[in-house]
């Protein structure tokens, strides 16, 4: 019995090429400002129009200041990258949702609120992090400039198959402990290359009852484990998640769709060609303290010793020592957002530490919704007064502290405590110091100044 990789890639083979890639049918394209200049000189270089525009959705989210997006961006790089983007979707004929629009944001968050992200699809995108579609059961991936050009071409890519991982956790997670950190712990556990020539499904009880937007994180960093994706079986969260959304399939259309989709999952009996199983108790609120994603401990836990270079590299780099507990560690900035954590369930967290609380006087934190739809929730459910009334502000959606390609960056040497992806070096700024976290450590962070275990404010 096939696995569910197989069922989805199967049904999107065009040809298979003897000893050589899959052509490989692609139902959704994602464009940013980053990753598709190149791709679209190269098509008119050719003098090539795209052979499905439908199935071509753009915005710029990367370089998108996060306040003041009614005027004219004020760094030149970010300005020419968000309006060439724009020229480029105009001249080809492709949906732009532009700054200020109501339909901007993260693309890997906006796709899924919008229902452009369906299960059984396969979606790429020129970012390593389009992983994250595969929440809602699908298989999406990143893809190279070169090869965002070919799928504008011929709406197909070439493709090796990759192998088939499925990950289970089990059990219950423990008050505290979120879908963030669930990730952060998978990724100690195999490393940042355990899952490298994989495709991953999530499995097991834990994942069956996250929410959507945790699932949407979990699938966000299954790239960091070194996986080529990350996806989970579609059920009634789904379908709950996706009804009634501005693309999902509506009335007899939809439930049509829905029968399609209950198919979609692995047989009792489909085998993989690695397996691995976790125990939700074995998971507390996680951290990093080195400069990969998989140099992480329990929040209660101490820095562990290695004799490696590259090891006692990254701790110089941070600061820290082997054997050291953060707990306490003094906090210099809080970042709540990315398309790992910028969803209205994260905002919630948040608030709910913050709630009759105040923020750390020598904290600076900035709050970016993942898109204008999740900004609008936040105003719905009062979470803005709740936020302001602790001392917050609210930012303009975009990509902002996540990476250094906008103003929102770290300072040198600076500490922060970040709902992003990655913590590489001068990632959120150049000399910045990242610590990845969910969002309630984050809160936690913010109010108190220091790295604290966010079950104690709960």
């Amino acid at each position: 019995m096939n696995t569910l990789f197989d069922k989805i890639w199967d049904q999107h083979v065009v040809q298979q090429i003897t000893d050589g890639p899959t052509q490989l049918y692609i139902d959704r394209l994602y464009c940013h400002e980053v990753t598709s200049p190149q791709a679209f000189d190269g098509m008119r270089a050719r003098g090539l129009q795209c052979f499905r525009p439908s199935q071509i959705f753009c915005m710029p989210d990367h370089n998108t200041p996060t306040h003041d997006q009614d005027k004219p961006i004020a760094d030149p790089v970010s300005k020419k990258q968000v309006d060439t983007l724009a020229k480029n979707a105009a001249d080809f004929g492709l949906t732009h949702y532009g700054m200020m629009s109501k339909d901007n944001g993260i693309i890997h968050v906006v796709g899924p609120e919008k229902g452009l992200s369906l299960p059984g699809m396969t979606i790429v995108c020129g970012d390593s992090h389009t992983s994250t579609h595969g929440a809602m059961g699908a298989v999406a991936f990143g893809i190279g400039t070169s090869e965002v050009e070919m799928v504008m071409a011929s709406q197909c890519i070439l493709q090796q198959k990759p192998k088939s991982m499925r990950i289970s956790i089990n059990g219950t997670l423990q008050k505290g402990v979120t879908a963030k950190d669930v990730a952060l712990y998978l990724m100690a556990q195999l490393t940042t290359s355990g899952a490298t020539g994989f495709f991953v499904e999530y499995a097991g009880s834990v994942v069956r009852n996250l929410s959507m937007e945790g699932r949407l994180t979990l699938c966000n960093l299954s790239i960091e484990m070194g996986a080529r994706g990350g996806f989970i079986a579609p059920d009634d969260t789904t379908f709950n998640y996706l009804k009634g959304r501005e693309y999902a399939p509506k009335g007899e259309a939809w439930d049509k769709a829905v029968a399609y989709w209950k198919t979609l999952k692995s047989g009792d009996d489909a085998v993989f060609d690695k397996e691995l199983s976790f125990d939700a108790a074995d998971i507390e609120p996680r951290i990093t303290y080195g400069t990969n994603p998989g140099m992480g401990i329990g929040i209660s836990e101490h820095i562990p010793d290695s004799g490696d270079a590259n090891f006692e590299k990254a701790l110089h780099y941070m600061g820290f020592e082997a054997g050291q507990q953060l707990l306490g560690t003094k906090v210099d900035y809080v970042f709540l957002g990315a398309c790992t954590n910028g969803r209205i369930e994260d905002f919630r967290a948040f608030a709910s530490i913050v709630k009759g609380r105040q923020k750390a006087a020598d904290v600076i934190a900035w709050l970016v919704p993942g898109s204008w739809a999740v900004d609008q929730q936040i105003r719905e459910e009062g979470l803005d007064k709740v936020l302001e009334a602790a001392g917050f502000a609210i930012r303009q959606p975009g990509c902002s502290a996540c990476l250094a390609m906008n103003d929102d960056k770290i300072p040198p040497g600076k500490l922060s405590v970040s709902t992003s992806n990655r913590n590489f070096e001068g990632r959120q700024g150049p000399g910045a110091r990242t610590i990845l976290a969910s969002p309630l450590t984050a809160a936690a962070a913010a109010i108190t100044g220091v790295i604290t275990d966010p079950r104690e404010l709960l």
